[in-house]
C-alpha cells in the first residue's frame, strides 16, 4: 500500500493510533508478555520430557499444543508489534519528506514573488528614470528656443 496516495489527516491519524498501540504495549507489560512466553516454551519442554518418562498420554500431548500455541501467539503478537514499528517509521519519513518539499515550495514561491517585485521596483525605476530624462530634454529644447 503506497502512503503517498494518502492524505496528511489519515497519515496524521494512523500514526497517532500506533503510537497509543505503543504505549499501550508498553504499559500493558512487556514483561508478562514474555513470562507467557516462556510459560509456554516450558510447557512444551515439559510434556515432551513427560513423554519420554510416562509414555504418550493424554495430558502430555494437551501439554504440548497448549505450550505451542502459547508460543505461536507470543510469535505472532511479537511480529505484528514489529511490522507496527516498522510502519510507524514509515509514516513518520513520509510526514518529513511532505513537510520537507511544503518548505521548499514556500520558499519557491517566496523567491518568485521576491523576484517580481524586484522586477517590478526595477520597472518603476527605470520609468521614473525615462520620465525624468523626458523632462530634463524638454527643458533643454525649451531652453535652447529661448535663447535663440
Amino acid at each position: 500500500m503506497s502512503m503517498k496516495k494518502w492524505t496528511d489527516e489519515e497519515l496524521i491519524s494512523t500514526r497517532d493510533k500506533l503510537e497509543e498501540l505503543s504505549k499501550r504495549y508498553q504499559k500493558a507489560g512487556n514483561k508478562m508478555w514474555h513470562f507467557t512466553a516462556f510459560l509456554g516454551a516450558f510447557a512444551v519442554s515439559t510434556g515432551i520430557a513427560f513423554i519420554f518418562f510416562d509414555g504418550v498420554d493424554v495430558l502430555n500431548v494437551l501439554l504440548i499444543v497448549m505450550g505451542s500455541l502459547t508460543c505461536l501467539a507470543w510469535y505472532k503478537g511479537e511480529k505484528r508489534r514489529q511490522d507496527n514499528i516498522n510502519f510507524l517509521n514509515e509514516i513518520n519519513s513520509e510526514l518529513k519528506h511532505r513537510a520537507k518539499r511544503a518548505d521548499k515550495s514556500k520558499t519557491k514561491n517566496e523567491e518568485i514573488e521576491k523576484s517580481k517585485k524586484q522586477i517590478q521596483t526595477d520597472q518603476t525605476a527605470q520609468s521614473e528614470t525615462q520620465e525624468t530624462d523626458v523632462d530634463s530634454n524638454v527643458t533643454d529644447v525649451s531652453s535652447q528656443k529661448n535663447d535663440k
